[in-house]
Formats: C-alpha cells, structure tokens, sequence
C-alpha cells in the first residue's frame, strides 16, 4: 500500500469537489446532510480550515493550490469500529453459526501469528484492505500475541491510516496457545500501549476477546489497564449468538446479563464499543447509554454466521450510539459501502425495523464511527477544525454506477446509487490529515 511521504506539504490547498457529509446525527437532528455540488474545501497542515462554495474560497485565497475532483464524488473518509486484523485469510467461510466457526476457521488462522514475519505479512494485507475501500480509521482487534501487534503498528504507522487497536486477551476455552493470565495481559498491554499510544494517529484499546472467554481475572486486569492507559479505548463482543449468551450466563452465575460482565468489572464509558449486540436485553441497552458506549453494528457478519437481526430502533430509543462494523473475517470484506447496504436491507426485512435513508448510511459509515471512537472533533465529517480525512469515489466512465451517478437528480439519489452499487473499484483516492493513503499522486505528508 501507499506509505506517505514524510516531508510536510507547505501552503494551503484548495480541493475542489461535489462533496457530501453528516456534521450532525440524522437519527437525533432534522437536516444534516450538508451538499456542495462545486464545493470547497480549504486545508493547511492537513486540517480542514475554510469550506463552502469552491469560487468563493478561491477569490479568498488566490495562492492556494488548487486540486481538481471534479468528476467524482467525495465523502468523509470511512470508519470501521469492528474488524480483525487476524482474520483476513479466513473471509468467506459460510455456512456455520459463530461457535463453529470460531473453532473450524479463525482459532487455527490465529494461531499462526506467533510467527511475527507472517503476522507482518497479514499486517500488510489487513491494511491495505483498508485503503483500498475508502475506511481511513479503524477500531481493530487485533491478536493475541504481543509480537504479533509490534508488526501490526508497525506496519499501522507506516499506512498512514488512522488506527485504534489492541492486543486480545483470553484464557479460557480457546486453543491453549492463545491463552494468557492476568498478569501478562496487563504487562504486555502496558508495554505496547506504552511504545505505541498515541503515537502519530495510533491509539490503544483495551481488548479482552470476550467473557466466554475471559475470566474475571482477565477482566479485572483489563480494567486496571485500561484506568493506567489515559485515552486508552475499551472494545469487545457482546450478545451476538445465543448459544454464547447462554454460556457467559453459565461462566458468570452472579451477573445480571452478560453487559454485568464487563460493568462489574469497569470496563464501561464513554470511549467502550462493544461489537454485534444482536439480542440486548432492555437492562442493558439502559445501562449502554447511561454509560456512554457505543454499539458496533455488523450487518454482513450478522447476516452470513447467521446471528440475527440486529435491533436498531430498539437501540436509538434507548439512546445508544451505534455505528458500523465490517467484521472481517466474519463479516464478507472491507467495503463499509456494502456494510451500509447490507444494514438498509435488514432493516427494511426485520419485523419492526427502523427504516434507513441514505443520509443515516453516510453518518453511520463516517460520522457515527468518529463518535463512538471519541474522535469526532478530529475526524468524521468535513467540519472545520477537521482533519481531511477523505474518500474520492471516481467510477470508470461507462460502468452502471457511473451512468446512474451522471443522471442522479439530487443527493439523496447520488448517495443511494454509492451504498447500493459502489466498492473498492471506484476509490480512486484516499487522504488522512491531507496524506494521499490510496490512489491519486505521488503522496505527500502533512502534520497531524
């Protein structure tokens, strides 16, 4: 992939585009679809400092270098807030339940990485993944060897991309080589939030795989590091297949549902995203909100381990954020386009769905996953005070997309056409804080 160029680019540059993002919450506020069919945007050090109307900003700043999409689309670079850098050579398998699928595929995959070369490999392949589709900044779980994380944000720093990962954790029923105890959980999670946290635009987060397979020995230590790590984010499972509800309930006999099992322990705030929660109980979609976390909803993974419907309208009544995940490997790719998509039709299918418009695709695809990472004053739409962080979507000339796109009669119908038929053939470039990532020129860097 792309690694930028780590000279600062100096002055200011104008992109002009036909721009669309969120700057508010579609599921809370009236009208948040901000247009701009001859937009501009203004950014210096790789921070978005003017926008609006392209000839307008131009007569203002005559000296800036102007930078051509038109021909294009442009959006706010995608956040994923649920993907496995593990598990990238394990996409596709169908046709299991999750527990089957955990044991059959992604445990023996996982496993491997003990060889650091050939986790740097994956680490490559995983990030690459990224750029390609367009997600500028990803929530990763990452694996359960410390070794195996080195590469990972190693290789992480060198992307570009904006990262927020952590080691996994677990010592109970998995493959015994995954396992870990307290002690070395907290350690080693010390020792590589302490090389890595907050370096460039990398953070950690606390990952303890899930409570199937974590004690409360293990949780306890992940809360301890979480509290030693300030800014440190918190990510897990939750509530996605109902044979693993049924067995944290038999794990944890004192708890009240299987939320009580990171809540006891102090693992929930404002910077938790819990992955999947398909079958919440109302007791835990209260104490969700009331603790500030975010829901990482995973509509393809969802969809193909065959995990249920996920309850949206349920979840936004009770005032938990939610934003999208990919779920790779579970899921079936990268492309957060397809994610958008794949969670329009289920909910348009789910007795008691919440209807889904093309503006709440985009939010959920950018600006939601900001929010729940605690970013949204730093990526997520294209605000001022933003990085640009941004995503060119260019469909060949001639392609079905690009006929649909050339006839769309407003916005709602140009962002329907990219969630319905857009993918990675169609990035043509992807920026972090200004740095080309993907595609476009020779790439350039810019302060953060």
């Amino acid at each position: 992939m792309t690694h930028p160029d780590p000279s600062p680019t100096p002055g200011r540059h104008l992109y002009r585009a036909t721009y669309l993002h969120t700057p508010g919450n579609p599921f809370r506020d009236a009208q948040v679809l901000d247009v701009q069919q001859d937009g501009g945007l203004l950014v210096e050090a790789g921070r978005i400092v003017q926008n609006g109307d392209f000839a307008a900003l131009a007569r203002a700043h005559p000296d800036a270098v102007i930078h051509d999409l038109r021909g294009g689309v442009l959006l706010p670079g995608f956040v994923d807030t649920h993907v496995h850098y593990p598990q990238v050579r394990v996409l596709g398998g169908l046709g299991m339940p999750l527990l089957e699928w955990l044991d059959r595929n992604t445990l023996p995959e996982e496993a491997r990485f003990s060889d650091a070369l050939y986790a740097r490999t994956v680490a490559q392949e995983f990030l690459s993944g990224l750029a390609l589709h367009g997600t500028t900044t990803a929530l990763v779980f990452g694996s359960h060897y410390a070794g195996a994380m080195e590469a990972f944000f190693g290789e992480a720093q060198r992307s570009g991309l904006r990262i927020v990962a952590g080691q996994v954790v677990s010592d109970r029923m998995l493959r015994p080589e995954l396992h870990t105890t307290p002690d070395a959980a907290y350690r080693e999670g010390l020792a590589l939030a302490g090389r890595w946290h907050g370096q460039g635009r990398l953070l950690y987060a606390v990952t303890p795989r899930f409570s199937l397979s974590a004690s409360e020995s293990i949780l306890d230590a992940c809360a301890a590091l979480l509290r030693d790590v300030p800014g440190a984010r918190f990510t897990s499972h939750i509530n996605e297949n109902l044979q693993e509800i049924r067995t944290v309930a038999d794990l944890f006999p004192q708890a009240r549902d299987y939320l009580d099992t990171y809540e006891q322990a102090g693992l929930l705030g404002r910077r938790s995203v819990l992955a999947h929660n398909v079958h919440p109980q109302d007791r835990e979609l209260a104490h969700l909100a009331a603790h500030g976390c975010s829901v990482a909803h995973c509509p393809c993974s969802n969809s193909a381990l065959g995990s249920g419907f996920f309850p949206l309208a349920r979840h936004v009544e009770a005032g938990v954020r939610v934003s999208l995940g990919t779920d790779v490997g579970g899921g079936t790719g990268f492309g957060m386009l397809k994610e958008g998509l794949q969670a329009y039709f289920m909910q348009q299918l789910m007795p008691g769905g919440r209807p889904l418009t093309p503006t709440d695709l985009l939010y959920l695809a950018t600006r939601a996953g900001a929010e729940a990472l605690d970013l949204q004053d730093v990526t997520g739409d294209f605000g001022v005070g933003r990085s640009f962080d941004a995503v060119l979507l260019r469909p060949a000339e001639g392609t079905p997309l690009g006929t649909v796109l050339r006839h769309a009669e407003s916005a709602e119908r140009t962002l329907a056409a990219l969630f319905a038929m857009g993918g990675a053939p169609d990035v043509a470039q992807v920026w972090v804080a200004g740095d080309t990532v993907h595609g476009g020129p020779a790439p350039v860097r810019a302060p953060l």
